[in-house]
């Protein structure tokens, strides 16, 4: 589990029950993306919410879900 620092000494990172969070003191939990199918059956990771792209079409959720960490890890954790 990455944990991104700012100098403020807030904590961004991408959720996971590896660590107590809380043990870092009090928690913000936001959405960073969304994970939807389309009526097609086809998938979308939409990271609008951090402003980043919609990317996709995917033929598999796991594969969407791959994209979706892929760019948060490499342009959203810093």
């Amino acid at each position: 589990m990455t944990l991104t620092v700012d100098p403020g000494g807030a904590v961004r990172c991408i959720y996971d029950e590896a660590i107590d969070l809380s043990a870092l003191g009090s928690l913000i939990i936001t959405r960073a993306s969304h994970v939807e199918p389309d009526t097609d059956g086809r998938w979308w990771a939409d990271l609008r919410p951090v402003s980043g792209p919609t990317l996709g079409p995917f033929f598999a959720r796991s594969l969407a879900l791959a994209a979706e960490r892929t760019w948060l890890e490499s342009h959203w954790l810093g």
